[in-house]
């Protein structure tokens, strides 16, 4: 193993710490209980409860839609993480359908929207920066937190969702929170990082950092809570062969 590379940022009031260990795995010291406000609260054919929310994470105001079904009382949660381009408003379908099964869900706008900029990221990290993909990790959590406050929501019974590049984000903030219960990851895989070889050419600030943002490495830690994957066998942006590999790394 490469010796340690470790990110750290200093903790404060409205800051926790955030580390990257040996093993490339990212932690927070501590996920604190969130600010947020509910800005409106509307009925959806009679039966969803609508609530739209802003929450702050990372010094930054996420918005999200909470959608509860009416008669709730003490139900499971679902944190939804759409895919690249995908607003919260334009992910509605499975939110619908949760709430028909019986689960409430936030569904959050992710930062950038949802893009992913590794070497912009990889230079925070290497200048003591956090990288845009770690406070999206983040915001996945506090999102969790927000849904598991709410009137009727069982908030010891959340799960994560994610769609494409929010797949990975949800497999991680999984891993790292031993608080959710699973994940459902759908059209994603990892980066398999893994099959790096390591020799004197081998740069360890980008070898940890890039580790680290592979949903790949996390996975060991999410077992032996639930783990979900769903892909099409004719996905045209990510192999289903890639998703198998993935998945195959839970065993």
């Amino acid at each position: 193993m490469i010796a340690g590379v470790i990110g750290i940022l200093a903790s404060s009031d409205d800051q926790p710490a955030w580390s990257v260990s040996d093993d490339t795995i990212l932690s927070y010291s501590q996920i604190k209980d969130a600010e947020y406000s509910i800005n409106n609260i509307t009925t959806s054919n009679d039966s969803d409860i609508v609530k739209t929310v802003t929450f702050k994470s990372r010094d930054s105001c996420i918005e999200g839609l909470i959608r509860i079904p009416a008669s709730s009382n003490n139900i499971p949660g679902v944190v939804m993480l759409p895919g690249a381009g995908v607003s919260k408003e334009q992910q509605i379908d499975v939110p619908e359908l949760l709430c028909e099964l019986g689960y409430a869900s936030i569904t959050i706008d992710q930062r950038n929207p949802g893009g992913i900029d590794p070497q912009g990221d990889f230079e925070l990290f290497v200048s003591g920066g956090e990288p845009v993909e770690y406070m999206m990790i983040h915001d996945a959590l506090i999102a969790a937190n927000v849904l598991g406050e709410q009137t009727g929501v069982d908030g010891e019974n959340i799960t994560m969702l994610g769609l494409s590049n929010g797949g990975r984000f949800a497999i991680i903030a999984t891993a790292i929170s031993p608080e959710i219960k699973g994940v459902v990851a759908i059209s994603t895989s990892g980066y398999h990082t893994d099959s790096i070889t390591i020799d004197e050419n081998t740069n360890p600030e980008a070898y940890m950092f890039y580790r680290s943002i592979d949903s790949d490495t996390y996975l060991k830690d999410i077992v032996p809570r639930r783990f979900v994957m769903l892909h099409s066998l004719n996905d045209s942006i990510i192999p289903y062969e890639l998703v198998q590999r993935s998945f195959n790394k839970v065993a």
